[in-house]
């Protein structure tokens, strides 16, 4: 339930990590600045994943640089913070019939020996005020304390919505009917868009219950039925997202895994949905002129390895896959987006003089081949 955040810039503030982690119901948020590093806990998993998802599409950028966002290690919500929230609680703390004469200065002077407020908002026409806690245990103990200062007992203290809430429609509870989930699905608006950067239909596939030992390689080997756009692996939660170029062909194959199955080393996937996203402008763009995963390479000089090119080409991206064809003098590197192959498409003979006299070019996405 626990995002890391690495990378983040100096001076970054608790309200902009949070402006960008609107996916649902947060417990904490921590900054350590000296390990440039950030936690942000949610009250459960399923909106962690989502964020995660939402990632994979949006950048998390911060001061205008890119931050690292992966899955932290968390503990169990404490017992106490759960019953509270489960009465009411959060980290947002509702402040009303405030006197008129009170600053925003000096209500938040008042809040701060609870703990350290990340959003504050006060409305002087209703005399009413909306204070953000980095945690809700703070929270917790100014609307329990706060009352009990000089000056606050005619006050009303009690707790307002979390700005970060959000229901996320996607379904992962693998207990609902099949057919259900593809008739929401249908209902979503699938096909409502030809082109993928104008839709925000669902096309990513949540997979789960994959085999530890299990790769990339072998989830996109089992794929089939649709150009992947990217496809995001976590071995450590043994979990991946698969997001197709249409939103038709996440239909199909989540069809084709709900009641046929698919299997990855002897283990029947489970399949949901994940978070609904388009497909990057530039990116919907390029594939209308022939971009996918896979970079053709040709004419590869005859000693040229697999190894190599992974080597050469890793600094564009999370590679798949890598295949040379030595009767061809050709060979492919398969990344897991669209994105990474575009980059090398367009980078690998400036950063590399060594592919100058290659053909370089995009080939077909293997998971574009019909379903066995």
């Amino acid at each position: 339930r626990t995002i890391y955040l690495g990378g983040v810039p100096a001076g970054t503030t608790f309200r902009q990590i949070l402006d960008q982690s609107k996916f649902g119901v947060v417990e904490s948020v921590r900054i350590l600045a000296e390990k440039n590093c950030a936690f942000v806990s949610f009250l459960d998993e399923s909106t962690a994943i989502a964020m995660m998802q939402a990632t994979s599409f949006q950048p998390f950028r911060l001061n205008n640089q890119d931050v690292k966002v992966r899955f932290g290690k968390s503990i169990p919500v404490p017992l106490n913070i759960l019953t509270a929230v489960q009465n009411g609680a959060s980290r947002n703390v509702y402040l009303g019939n405030l006197d008129p004469s009170q600053t925003a200065d000096e209500i938040r002077e008042a809040l701060r020996e609870f703990g350290e407020v990340e959003h504050f908002n006060l409305v002087e026409s209703r005399h009413i005020a909306f204070a953000h806690f980095t945690n809700i245990a703070s929270a917790i103990k100014c609307v329990d304390e706060l009352p009990r200062v000089p000056g606050w007992s005619d006050r009303r203290v009690s707790f307002g919505k979390d700005r970060c809430a959000y229901n996320p429609k996607p379904s992962m509870d693998m207990s609902m009917d099949p057919s259900a989930m593809i008739t929401a699905a249908m209902m979503a608006g699938y096909g409502a868009a030809a082109d993928p950067s104008q839709t925000t239909t669902n096309r990513t596939v949540y997979i789960s219950n994959i085999h530890p030992e299990a790769t990339v390689t072998d989830l996109c080997n089992a794929v089939r039925g649709g150009a992947v756009y990217q496809i995001r692996y976590i071995p450590d939660k043994r979990i991946a997202f698969v997001s197709f170029l249409d939103p038709m062909a996440a239909m199909a194959f989540h069809q084709l895994a709900t009641f046929s199955g698919v299997a990855v080393k002897s283990r029947r996937l489970r399949v949901g949905w994940g978070h609904p996203s388009a497909v990057p402008p530039p990116v919907a763009q390029a594939v209308q002129q022939g971009a996918s995963r896979n970079i053709y390479i040709g004419s590869l000089d005859e000693s040229m390895t697999a190894e190599k090119l992974r080597a050469d080409f890793s600094q564009f991206g999370d590679i798949e896959l890598v295949n040379i064809l030595p009767e061809k003098n050709c060979g492919f590197v398969n990344f897991t987006s669209i994105r990474s192959a575009m980059k090398a498409h367009s980078g690998i003979k400036e950063s590399n003089p060594e592919y100058g006299q290659c053909r370089i070019n995009f080939g077909r996405d293997r998971c574009a081949q019909p379903p066995r």
